[in-house]
Order: structure tokens, then sequence, then C-alpha cells
């Protein structure tokens, strides 16, 4: 909460503390196509390797909020919570024995997820918003924004572990006995911050069942991390700073040729 400043000193207190606290993040973040990244993952790659079905498991759920915690170990928390919250919940709603019984669980899941969602998204940009609102009516009230850093990956597990919650109410699958194996499905590191999201009824039973890895899969595996690092730091990595310096400034203005350039170049960034 900001108080007892200016507008404006309190704008730029907090700027520079956010500037601050992002560049930290920054320096602290294991990208997949940096050194510290492929270390964690050979190192990943090795230990499971000689290890058992359910010792799996939990060594991968330690190395997924390893990574996570690596870019702001605060954000465990986060993840945690919405992870107990869908777990108990989808429980309840299987062993519920009337209709109304499942709906009031599945919108406590669906409450929770989405306002945890909102708040880290969109609450500064809705206080803003209340404060312009009132500014052009001749109120200026004291700005009451928060400094919030949006967790990283939050959209992607929230509505993978939401996902969950509703393929058990709607009867499409069992719910997880093991807490653990639950825990790792929403939080599995390869796709926790950068997604795709996975419905619970196809990533959940590769969880729990026996999985037996041939040295044809590593090698097929190892393939596709080679392309996609080509296509991130050749393709996505060259056409970002020339689609940042056009989004970002008067370039592009007038020019519907160039536009529509940065448009495509942008579209092959994001793919």
């Amino acid at each position: 909460m900001r108080t007892g400043r200016s507008p404006g000193d309190n704008d730029g207190h907090f700027e520079a503390l956010a500037g601050a606290r992002g560049q930290a993040c920054k320096n602290q973040r294991m990208l997949f196509n940096s050194l510290t990244f492929i270390v964690f993952f050979i190192i990943v790659i090795a230990v499971n390797r000689r290890l058992g079905h359910g010792a799996q498991n939990r060594f991968l759920l330690v190395a997924s909020y390893v990574f996570y915690g690596w870019w702001d170990y605060r954000f465990l928390v986060l993840i945690l919570f919405s992870t107990a919250v869908d777990y108990y919940c989808a429980g309840r709603i299987h062993a519920a024995a009337d209709k109304a019984a499942k709906k009031r669980f599945l919108a406590l899941s669906v409450l929770v997820n989405i306002s945890s969602l909102g708040f880290f998204k969109y609450f500064n940009f809705f206080a803003e918003s209340v404060i312009d609102l009132f500014a052009l009516i001749g109120f200026q009230p004291d700005p009451f924004t928060l400094n919030i850093i949006l967790p990283v990956g939050i959209s992607f597990y929230t509505f993978q572990s939401l996902s969950y919650t509703i393929d058990v109410y709607r009867g499409e699958l069992e719910p997880a006995d093991d807490f653990f194996d639950f825990a790792l499905y929403v939080s599995f590191f390869p796709q926790l911050v950068a997604g795709p999201i996975e419905r619970a009824t196809t990533l959940l039973p590769q969880i729990q069942r026996h999985r037996s890895v041939s040295l044809a899969d590593i090698y097929e595996g190892l393939a596709l991390i080679s392309v996609g690092f080509v296509k991130k730091l050749v393709i996505a990595d060259r056409c970002g700073p020339v689609v940042a310096t056009a989004f970002n400034g008067p370039v592009i203005a007038g020019n519907g040729a160039e536009a529509w350039t940065f448009l495509y170049l942008f579209a092959f960034q994001i793919y």
C-alpha cells in the first residue's frame, strides 16, 4: 500500500523497486538454453535412470520444485497451495454422493485458482483503471497499486491443475491416490513455465505407470531438444530485438508493408 508520498514519488520509488527485483529475478532464471539448465538436466536424466518408479516420481518432483524455486523460491508456496487445494477438492468430488456436493467442491477449486491467477495478473491493472476513473470525475485518490511480481508460469500450472479437478468431476478420471504423483503432474518442469498445458487424462497416467527409457528414446529426445535449441537461438532470439524495436517505437507508423513484416516476425518469434 502506497501512502504518505505524492503520486509521482510513489511511482518512481516502486518502478525502481520493481526494476531491481525484476533484474534480480532475471539473473537467477534457469532458462532452457542456459548452461545452468543443461547441467541440471544432465544430472536429472542420469539420476532418474538409476531409480525405480516410485523413487523416480519423488526425485522428479524434487527436481521440478528446484527448477521452479530457482526463478523465485517464494512462488513455491503458491504452486504447493494450488496443488493441495485441487487434490483435496478432487478427492471430495469423487467421494460425494450427490451432484450438488460435487458442484460445491468444483466451484471451490475454480474460485481458488481463478482468484489467485486474477490477483497476480490483473490487480494492478484494475486498481489503476479505478484511479483513472475517479480522476475523470475530479477525485484524486491515493494510488493503491501493489508491487506484485507475476509468478512465472502461473497461468500454465493453474489451468493444468484445474483441468484435473474438472476431469474428476466429469467422471473422466479417477482421483490420484498419491499426492506426490499429482504434485509432479502439476509441477513437471519440462512444461511448467512455457507450456503446453497438459490435460490430466493425458499426463497423469504416464506419471502413475511404470516407465522404461531406452537409448533410442534418449536419442530421439536429444534430437527434438536440438531442433528446439535451433528454433530458439537462431530464429526466435534473432527476431526478438527487431520486433521489440518495432513495437516499442514509431518505426511502423504509416507503413503497411513494414507493419506486416514485423507482425510476421513476431509470429515466427512466438512459434
